[in-house]
């Protein structure tokens, strides 16, 4: 069975639970492997492109687009 016909498979099968207690379960491991994969998989910025984000930033403020801390923790907690 390739890849795309497994996760087709583990869909179906998922859609079919009934049990929250599974799903639950599911959410936790599938959340653990993606930040264990995230945080072997990132690689560090260069001087170059750190710099580069700077000058962005610096000209996004310089043309006041700008989020107020306000605005930002409002929106935040939206998420949840």
């Amino acid at each position: 069975m390739d890849f795309r016909t497994r996760k087709i498979a583990f869909i179906q099968e998922f859609l079919r639970l009934n049990n929250e207690k599974i799903i639950s379960q599911l959410e936790l491991v599938l959340n653990k492997e993606k930040k264990k994969y995230k945080e072997n998989n990132t690689q560090p910025m260069t001087i170059e492109e750190f710099d580069e984000r700077i000058g962005k930033s610096l000209k996004d403020a310089e043309e006041g687009r700008l989020t107020e801390i306000e605005q930002l923790v409002d929106e935040i907690e939206k998420w949840v």
